[in-house]
């Protein structure tokens, strides 16, 4: 099944690994994902001090909140990525993870650092949007 979601890049803007803008077609049904973290099944924060670690175990909890919404990665029409960090080494460590998971599908995506967030050790958090086409449920 193809994405309702559309990339939109610009050759008027710097080159970027990601998407400036995304679409997605009138009758799509928007999912709006809660900030998706790096939680164990027992509720523990993974990998303490791990930004990789917990980058990947937040694409691994995002795609099954999206399965669950009948979507997948490549429906994502957007992201905003949090790490708990003021090195810009640790959001790129953070990014590359979350940046590979998503392969070719470049979503339009903020990288931010913050101060906290609200787990304890919790460094790394990706909220996101997705469409679906609305006949695709």
């Amino acid at each position: 099944m193809s994405s309702a979601v559309q990339l939109i890049r610009s050759a008027d803007l710097a080159a970027a690994p990601y998407a400036y803008a995304a679409t997605a077609p009138t009758g799509s049904r928007l999912i709006f994902l809660a900030g998706a973290c790096p939680l164990e099944d027992d509720g523990s924060t993974t990998a303490p001090g791990d930004y990789a670690a917990q980058a990947a175990r937040c694409v691994e909890t995002l795609g099954i909140a999206l399965h669950a919404s009948g979507a997948t990665l490549s429906d994502i029409i957007s992201t905003r990525v949090l790490v708990a960090s003021s090195s810009q080494a640790d959001l790129v460590t953070a990014w590359d993870v979350i940046h590979d998971a998503f392969g070719d599908h470049g979503a339009p995506s903020t990288l931010l650092g913050v101060t906290v967030l609200g787990y304890d050790h919790q460094l790394v958090e990706i909220e996101a949007i997705a469409a679906v086409a609305e006949d695709a449920r």
